[in-house]
């Protein structure tokens, strides 16, 4: 597994209003086809679609349930403290559907939407998916303006964009920029996807549209980087409308699920389960009681097709997955060995990892300055540190003391970790773990297969054998 670069990001949460005035009679902003406008000095000019969809950008405060702090304490004074966030949004459809951002809208007992001639309306939460941290409101009464929804898929990175939104309570703040990268991963690996943009992207401007220049919503601002300037993400539309859709119908996003672990495919990945190229997706980790079992996956396995389309890699297979309904059935190309079968899968429904974060084990170890050739001090856990762990007996492997070495790959492993595999061969024991390793040669590579207790993951990682 690849070590996590942590972003300092903070989602943006006080945004911004409707510019203008609701037009009276409600109904669609019609999406215009040509480039943007050039200014006085050649540069473009987002003018005329500001003034076309500012009216469908709606600002949105948030009350969230009162709490005590004083509360159970003798003789102390009450103290409410409700907690209050403001965010935007954009109207979706004139039956006055409005999309903004899940971290604004989650667990509030009141919400209030204002428009662009300073009324305001209070406005209901259909639903909310954390995995993708989309939200739909709704308000009624009218027929309102609504921002045309573009297609994510064909943006390009330097395309020009502009956000709409309320940062630090600046109300009608308009952002340009281009469009800096695409499927940027930051907080869910499974499903982000993040649109990159050097426009402005505020606290305050979450929630509100991001727009390519035919005045279109192609994006969801979300987060801004804190450690870097001119860094801010939104999400595709095109993924926004396909849970917006499913909160609508039914309050709540259901996903396809296979209960595997992924591993992309590089190089020197492929040229150890003899691939003749990148594409696909391997199997890591199946969990039991899942349908990946249920259809015969195995570790090391790679998905090449689903239903008979190609899969690129895991990033395409999760969201293909994702897409189908739990209940649905579904045929995977797989290569296994040097060979292609096809397997049959019952999809489950996707839920949330909610196990907590608990302290390594304790092993049989002893600490030493200098670790062997690939840089680690293993040994072998006590039952009673498993037992405490809650470590199943399956997962048999020798656990990493200490991590001395300088290969790129160490930095992924911690103290702690259990080795499962070296090179594909189980080392259930130090013994095992040790003989794997006499048999490389400095320079070569070291594939290690990793179970971390909590929260409880499997990885891949790569090292380098070092010279003696």
């Amino acid at each position: 597994m690849r070590a996590t670069v942590f972003l300092g990001l903070a989602f943006a949460l006080s945004i911004g209003g409707l510019l203008g005035a609701l037009l009276a009679g409600g109904g669609v902003i019609a999406p215009r086809t040509d480039p943007v406008r050039g200014g006085g000095n050649g540069t473009p000019s987002f003018a005329d679609i500001f003034e076309r969809v500012n009216p469908a950008v709606v600002n949105i405060t948030v009350v969230d349930p009162t709490s005590n702090a004083h509360d159970g304490v003798e003789s102390a004074p009450p103290l409410d403290a409700p907690s209050r966030g403001e965010g935007t949004g954009f109207l979706v459809d004139p039956e006055g559907y409005i999309l903004t951002n899940q971290h604004l809208a989650k667990g509030t007992s009141r919400i209030r939407v204002r428009f662009a001639d300073r009324s305001e309306r209070p406005a209901r939460l259909i639903g909310a998916d954390e995995s993708t941290d989309i939200a739909l409101i709704k308000v009624e009464g009218g027929r309102f303006p609504v921002v045309p929804l573009g297609d994510s898929d064909r943006l390009r990175v330097g395309d020009w964009v502009c956000a709409i939104g309320n940062p630090y309570s600046f109300d009608h703040t308009v952002t340009a920029g281009v469009v800096s990268s695409k499927g940027r991963k930051i907080f869910n690996a499974s499903f982000d996807a993040y649109i990159q943009t050097d426009a402005a992207i505020n606290p305050g401007n979450s929630g509100g549209p991001l727009l390519n220049a035919a005045g279109e919503a192609i994006g969801v601002s979300t987060a801004v980087s804190t450690e870097g300037q001119g860094i801010g993400f939104a999400v595709p539309i095109n993924l926004a409308r396909s849970v917006m859709e499913q909160l609508r119908v039914r309050g709540r996003v259901s996903r396809g699920y296979l209960g595997i672990q992924l591993e992309e495919l590089e190089p020197d990945l492929q040229e150890l389960l003899g691939l003749k190229d990148g594409h696909g997706a391997m199997v890591l980790d199946v969990l039991p009681s899942h349908a990946g079992e249920a259809a015969g996956l195995r570790r090391y396995d790679v998905i090449r097709a689903i239903d008979g389309m190609l899969v690129e890699d895991g990033d395409q297979l999760v969201r293909s997955i994702a897409a189908k309904p739990p209940g649905s059935h579904v045929k995977l190309e797989v290569f296994r060995d040097s060979r292609t079968l096809t397997l049959s899968a019952e999809l489950a429904d996707r839920a949330a990892d909610e196990t907590p974060p608990v302290s390594a084990p304790e092993t049989n170890a002893r600490p030493a300055s200098n670790g062997d050739a690939l840089g680690l001090v293993v040994g072998e856990a006590t039952r009673r540190a498993r037992r405490e762990m809650g470590i199943p007996f399956t997962r048999s492997g020798v656990f990493v003391s200490e991590v001395v070495g300088l290969s790129p790959g160490l930095d992924a492993l911690a103290h702690g970790d259990v080795v499962l595999e070296l090179n594909r061969h189980p080392t259930p024991d130090v013994a095992a773990y040790r003989k794997q390793l006499a048999a490389l040669r400095a320079g070569e590579v070291a594939w290690l297969f990793v179970y971390r207790a909590r929260p409880e993951t499997t990885f891949l990682t790569k090292l380098e054998v070092e010279a003696p």
